[in-house]
């Protein structure tokens, strides 16, 4: 059967892509931004996923305040980057895997979630950006099929921590019961911190954001008891973003082993958050396989790199 293996929490902020792609990644102020993903990209080398789903919400690229679906799952066999305004990204087009999302909104559905199926799609940075942190800057083709699930965090009401967290684990089921063999890894992305306008414009809040992460690898269903309100007010009118990242927690063991975090403030009026968190299921396969009735090797059980 299909398995998810990890999960992956990632700011997706508009300017690390515009760094990206015009070649100021090396610059001071950026340069401590893409180090703190150098481990990232290394550790997605090695787990090599067979597909990615990732959470993300459009900014008006692919849906106007005409439709707003709450969740919308991207069923098409490819999506081509969204011009945003400036052009698409000097990115591939991403591949999807139409088999396997078909799958999951059958049976995301069947367990009562309201999932809008999309059969095409553009995709903008919330996405793309994400992609770039883990898996670096390919020139022809990511290196594996992405599901794409946009999120409403936009237009008010958006979904509740509680109702993300629930549908993250209506997802894993679905996954489970794929039938094919695949290595699954899970994106939440967004927020952390900020606030693009009006009088808190630039607002971080450094001693939340570590809070949630904090409570992200170790107590997932405080974080599904947070308000709208409390978002709003803490973390900023943008904040809210971070209500996908229960998507990827929910579809997770409860227990996981925190392998890498990063955060760092500020890129362009954000805070970068980062968190890579495996399955102890995994990990324990892995070392008894390396151990063949030795001790397995020991490992750090986190990674953090202070900005």
């Amino acid at each position: 059967m299909a398995t998810i293996i990890a999960g992956v929490g990632s700011s997706h902020v508009p300017a690390i892509g515009a760094a990206l792609d015009n070649g100021k990644t090396g610059e001071p102020y950026w340069k401590r931004v893409f180090s703190g993903f150098e481990k990232s990209k290394e550790w997605m080398a090695k787990t090599k996923p067979d597909v990615a789903i990732v959470v993300y919400n459009d900014h008006a690229s692919a849906f106007s305040v005409d439709v707003i679906p709450t969740f919308a799952l991207g069923c098409a066999a490819e999506f081509p980057p969204a011009d945003e305004g400036w052009g698409p990204r000097p990115v591939p087009v991403i591949k999807g895997h139409p088999e396997l999302a078909a799958h999951i909104a059958q049976s995301v559905i069947l367990d009562e979630f309201d999932l809008t199926i999309v059969n095409k799609m553009e995709v903008d940075h919330g996405l793309t950006v994400p992609l770039n942190l883990l898996f670096g800057q390919p020139r022809d083709a990511w290196p594996c099929p992405v599901i794409p699930l946009a999120v409403n965090v936009v237009m008010y009401p958006p979904p509740t921590g509680h109702r993300c967290y629930m549908l993250g684990k209506a997802i894993r089921k679905a996954v489970e019961s794929y039938r094919e063999d695949l290595r699954v890894v899970i994106f939440g992305t967004g927020g952390l911190s900020h606030q693009i306008s009006g009088p808190r414009a630039g607002l971080i809040n450094s001693k939340w954001d570590k809070a949630f992460l904090d409570n992200l690898s170790k107590n997932p269903k405080k974080l599904t008891r947070i308000p709208h309100v409390e978002y709003m007010r803490e973390a900023g009118a943008e904040g809210i973003e971070m209500v996908m990242w229960l998507i990827m927690r929910g579809a997770l063991d409860d227990n996981v082993q925190e392998v890498y975090r990063f955060y760092t403030v500020p890129a362009s009026n954000t805070a970068v958050g980062h968190i890579i968190l495996e399955n102890r299921g995994r990990a324990g396969r892995k070392h008894s396989a390396a151990a063949k009735g030795k001790q397995a090797p020991r490992r750090k059980a986190s990674h953090r790199l202070a900005a």
